[in-house]
């Protein structure tokens, strides 16, 4: 890929973003970095696997599958570029990604090898703090979700259920579980969460299907919580 148009890729990604343009184009000319293409439908890292590389997506879709749960919930989502896979799982104890990765469309990708990364860090200052920021934002988010206040109905906790399985908090979401297993996963009777579900999907925020929920859009959700709360503090 010619320089000035892996430039403009890199600028896409948090971690580049506030770099002048000397410090970038160092980057791009003294960086290992790989370039890749692969073909829809092609499965390109699973879960379990050793994390050995920064990935980023720069075109195309990605499907990203993972189970969850004592009663294993599988829950497909849809990534598009421009998304970093899991760069958390870099370091730290559990070095594993934690999710299968697969290809909706052609999709191209970008890879930064560990050794590279561990130099980006020591030579490139924004580089190490906007790695440590995202890093930070990682675990504030999930500290987050440990300090909210208690779900005021059942749509609320299904609602913060469906959100706490997703990597990303937007775009489509399958998942697939049976009704008695998200009852006994939330701790509610199969009958209010059947009645909730289908109030949700006459009210298109969801589809029901035999053992799965579609979600066409996970974020219409959080917008109709939102906007249910604030209309309760009216």
């Amino acid at each position: 890929m010619p320089a000035i148009h892996l430039y403009d890729k890199l600028l896409q990604f948090p971690l580049f973003q506030g770099m002048g343009h000397s410090e970038l184009m160092e980057v791009v000319a003294h960086t290992r970095i790989g370039f890749h293409k692969y073909p829809a439908e092609k499965t390109l890292w699973t879960a379990g696997s050793r994390c050995e590389q920064l990935v980023f997506l720069i075109n195309g879709q990605l499907q990203s599958e993972h189970f969850s749960g004592p009663r294993p919930c599988r829950v497909i989502e849809q990534l598009s570029a421009p998304y970093v896979l899991e760069p958390e799982r870099l370091y730290g104890v559990e070095q594993h990604y934690q999710h299968t990765y697969s290809t909706l469309t052609d999709t191209n990708i970008l890879t930064i090898d560990k050794a590279e990364v561990r130099l980006l860090m020591e030579t490139q200052l924004v580089f190490r703090l906007n790695y440590v920021n995202l890093l930070a934002t990682t675990c504030q988010r999930y500290d987050n979700r440990t300090r909210q206040s208690a779900p005021k109905d059942l749509r609320e906790r299904l609602i913060r259920y469906f959100f706490s399985q997703c990597q990303y908090p937007a775009g489509p979401k399958t998942f697939h579980i049976l009704m008695r297993q998200l009852a006994e996963m939330i701790d509610a009777r199969v009958r209010d969460i059947s009645q909730t579900l289908n109030q949700m999907q006459t009210e298109n925020l969801l589809s029901l299907h035999r053992g799965r929920i579609v979600i066409p859009l996970i974020e219409r959700l959080l917008m109709w919580n939102t906007t249910a709360t604030e209309g309760n503090d009216l």
